[in-house]
């Protein structure tokens, strides 16, 4: 695809805001670093500045956050599995998503940050590695990288792609360049033929988009699962528990008070409690303890006891093992219109489900659950409170729901097969072992 006098009018005039905007890159880092100390480290590899030497062959895989890295998990798994001589970079935005990389691959994999979508930077990022194949997670979409990545000969597949009705309008004042960009990548693998539709309204061809489902199903259920719900239970008592996960700042107040309601009827309740974001950690341990509950965290006393009425998971990469241990599961971002978090981590390991009526971000599977009867949506924090309620008080139907989620999860499996017959035809060459 050549490259026309409108698209590099709409370059330049991309990149020349960008290149105005580079002081506020350093002004997000610093605010976001007194926030989180990590955002005050590597900032060279948001620039794509590298003391190593350039590489000789890379298979690239992006995915912004900690959300995204588990979603690509399974596949990333299987070309670790494919081509376990291949140089793989996995490439994230946030420290969140860096760390969960290091706990899933350890150094299987190299990660650096994906620099800012700046011209220069997004060249030498492409110098560096020399990327034979990128698999770009979701939806990020930024212009200067699908053209440079084409510029480059490098081929490109969006997977797992997913972009709600929201998202879609978000992109109404970049749409003339995005679209174009969009015509650079190979594939789109769509979550959804939903999803699919709307990136074909962004500006994708008919011919780009398929239909390989959600990677999320394909994730594999950790065997030690059951053994950690057993220690967790040995230590804190064969009491209900409920958990408030990947909750978001506007949602805490809902949280206690729902926990303050719950444990009216039942006095020895256990709220265990993740945040989304790590920064949010200390502060809703303290807004914990000035309700006047008894708080535990992870990190201080790894496991809750009998007197605790929180237990706050202060920690990255755990959630699934805490769902678990819970009777009921609260997905948080869905009391705000942030849009809601991954349902299926919840539904493989056998928790009933409540959330709030935000789900736009996971409205195929959400739609899915409910179809099943393995879903319950509250209108606001007091519906989602009452369900949670009913539910505690009834472990016939928290088994129903469980049975049904499990069943969806293993009808979706299959997404991961079906993304690689998609990327075959660009996957790098095995290498040839050399013979003694």
């Amino acid at each position: 695809m050549r490259e026309t006098l409108v698209e590099r009018l709409l370059r330049a005039l991309y990149s020349a805001v960008l290149y105005v905007l580079v002081p506020v890159t350093v002004y997000h880092l610093i605010w976001r670093g007194f926030r989180q100390t990590e955002y005050f480290q590597r900032w060279g590899e948001r620039y794509a500045s590298y003391s190593d030497e350039p590489h000789r062959a890379t298979l690239w895989v992006h995915a912004v956050s900690v959300g995204e890295v588990n979603a690509a998990a399974p596949l990333v798994d299987a070309l670790l599995e494919l081509r376990p001589g291949m140089r793989l970079l996995v490439t994230t935005i946030t420290p969140t998503g860096s760390a969960r990389v290091g706990k899933l691959w350890g150094d299987r994999v190299e990660h650096v940050y994906l620099p800012y979508d700046l011209s220069g930077a997004v060249h030498r990022f492409l110098d560096h590695f020399q990327p034979q194949l990128g698999l770009i997670v979701e939806t990020e979409l930024w212009p200067n990288l699908l053209f440079c990545c084409r510029d480059y000969g490098v081929p490109v597949y969006i997977v797992n792609a997913r972009l709600s009705a929201r998202s879609l309008r978000g992109y109404r004042t970049l749409r003339p360049l995005v679209s174009r960009a969009l015509r650079t990548v190979r594939v789109i693998a769509a979550q959804s033929v939903e999803d699919g539709r709307r990136f074909r309204r962004l500006g994708a061809l008919e011919t780009q988009v398929a239909v390989t489902g959600n990677l999320k199903y394909d994730m594999a259920v950790d065997p030690a699962l059951e053994a950690f719900a057993s220690r967790f239970r040995e230590r804190a008592g064969a009491r209900p528990v409920w958990i408030a996960a990947s909750t978001h700042v506007d949602e805490e107040a809902a949280v206690l008070a729902i926990h303050a309601r719950l444990r009216q009827r039942w006095p020895e309740l256990l709220l265990l409690w993740a945040p989304r974001h790590p920064e949010r950690f200390r502060l809703v341990t303290q807004q914990a303890v000035d309700a006047g509950l008894r708080t535990a965290t992870r990190t201080l006393t790894r496991q809750p006891d009998l007197a605790e009425a929180v237990f706050v998971i202060d920690t990255l990469g755990e959630l699934t093992s805490f769902y678990a241990c819970a009777d009921v599961a609260f997905v948080g971002g869905s009391l705000q219109e942030v849009g809601g978090h991954n349902l299926l981590e919840p539904a493989s390991t056998g928790t009933a489900i409540v959330t709030g009526p935000y789900l736009h971000n996971f409205a195929d599977i959400a739609r899915r659950l409910r179809e099943v009867d393995a879903l319950c949506v509250g209108r606001d924090a007091d519906a989602v409170g009452a369900e949670l309620e009913n539910l505690l008080a009834d472990p016939q139907q928290r088994q129903r729901m469980a049975g049904a989620a499990a069943r969806l999860v293993e009808e979706g499996r299959g997404a991961v097969q079906r993304t690689l017959e998609v990327i075959r035809a660009d996957m790098p060459p095995v290498e040839r072992q050399d013979g003694p």
